[in-house]
């Protein structure tokens, strides 16, 4: 068969890009290998830049009914003290601190996430959608197939490659990459939250940390960090060392951790942290966990990958609609999203090293770095537009001596012209629509 645009694998990153191409008339097929809905843990988190590509591609409206919204992340600290955990410090984290529409995170179960992207995407004739079907070679430019224990030929003038970190597509564009693996792992399952629980909570340790949000159901994802290579020890001990853990974090938990009467429900997760050197050769471009894997801590992976797909099928739309078919413009996408990406990796990835190491000290000195940045206006929303997605605004020295005590916080009466400078815009998403050709 033939097509114009070839998009293999239909997570998230996939289905955005292919809805978009179908909206705009251009032919596309995605051909996506699991069988049914993944079983695997998967992002859940949308972050305003998300919501907002979401807003722009008439889905908004169903994503909002099946998702449940994060105003803000309470941030505690906690401290042993006579064999029980006691508060040592909290801060709160509010989206709304950002001057726009989307200043709040929607929490929404991924499997409906992909099948409103689909029902969408199924709207229209140029789009088509190929099930179980793995793509396994590339084969005098056209791509090899298999569905079904049948192998066909898909020739495309773009192949979009959204398989995940073991994309073929990325191999087939001889693509290194150095992947970093963490010295700690994490534990992930959902269930039944108390109702009062309607706000993102982190609590955290010298020795733990807990992630607690809330999903729609009277449903809560949490995520629990352990160190590499506990997992077996942690089964060995039975359920009920499990349910401990999160009720000596969590005491409102009890009651409903505690539901959970098997291990076969909590996965584990292990980060990695790689970024490829290239997202583009020819007529192939990566997006998505194929081109980059942050650390999950800032719940940022599935926002990349959407956001990947938006420049992607936005560039991909105007090359098709001015006739710019040189493989070289695809190098906008690259020029727009690689800097953005390394630079959510390297927030992740601090992130996940103010977290994961187990010092005595490291708890006292988060606590008032955190009191510091939410009650400093400025490093507060430099936080919260820096994960949203929407807008990068760098921190400084001078910020970095306010969130270490060094200095006292700033209070600003015009944050809000302050930051929306370092929004991004029409013309930063898309340049190509003003500048043109690449080069």
């Amino acid at each position: 068969m033939k097509t114009q645009v070839l998009v293999i694998g239909g997570g998230v990153g996939g289905l955005t890009a292919a809805l978009k191409l179908a909206k705009c008339g251009i032919d596309v097929c995605v051909v996506e290998q699991t069988k049914g809905s993944a079983h695997m843990y998967k992002g859940e988190l949308l972050q305003p830049k998300s919501l907002e590509i979401f807003h722009q591609l008439g889905i908004n409206k169903p994503i909002l009914k099946a998702g449940h919204q994060i105003n803000e992340i309470e941030m505690n600290e906690m401290k042993r003290k006579n064999g029980k955990y006691v508060k040592l410090g909290t801060a709160t984290m509010r989206y709304s601190i950002i001057e726009s529409e989307y200043n709040y995170a929607l929490m929404i179960p991924h499997e409906r996430l992909k099948e409103v992207l689909l029902e969408k995407a199924k709207e229209f004739p140029a789009f088509h959608y190929i099930q179980p079907a793995k793509f396994k070679e590339f084969k005098n430019q056209a791509a090899v197939v298999r569905s079904n224990k049948e192998e066909f030929i898909i020739e495309a003038d773009y192949y979009i490659g959204a398989e995940g970190r073991r994309s073929n597509v990325r191999n087939a564009m001889n693509v290194k990459l150095n992947e970093h693996e963490y010295d700690h792992h994490f534990l992930t399952v959902t269930f039944e939250r108390p109702v009062s629980m309607t706000e993102g909570k982190i609590i955290s340790t010298p020795h733990a940390f807990l992630g607690l949000f809330p999903l729609p159901n009277n449903e809560v994802r949490t995520v629990y960090l352990i160190q590499s290579g506990e997992y077996q020890s942690l089964k060995e001990r039975g359920i009920e060392h499990f349910h401990k853990k999160y009720i000596d974090l969590c005491p409102e938990l009890d009651g409903y951790v505690t539901n959970l009467k098997e291990w076969k429900k909590i996965q584990l997760m292990i980060p990695v942290h790689f970024h490829a050197e290239t997202y583009v050769k020819g007529n192939m471009a990566i997006i998505g966990d194929s081109a980059h894997s942050v650390h999950p801590m800032a719940g940022e992976g599935m926002n990349l990958a959407i956001q990947d797909g938006d420049v992607l099928g936005e560039l991909l739309c105007w090359m098709y609609k001015h006739d710019e078919h040189s493989p070289v413009n695809l190098k906008w996408y690259e020029k727009v999203r690689k800097s953005r990406v390394d630079f959510i990796l390297n927030l992740s990835h601090l992130s996940a090293l103010a977290y994961s190491k187990p010092f005595r000290y490291f708890g006292s000195l988060r606590n008032r770095s955190l009191k510091q940045m939410t009650e400093d206006e400025k490093l507060h929303t430099k936080q919260m537009l820096n994960i949203s997605g929407l807008g990068i605004w760098k921190e400084s020295f001078y910020d970095r001596l306010v969130q270490i005590g060094m200095l006292p916080p700033r209070t600003l009466q015009n944050i809000e012209l302050l930051h929306t400078r370092y929004m991004f815009t029409y013309e930063n998403d898309y340049p190509w629509e003003v500048k043109g050709r690449f080069g």
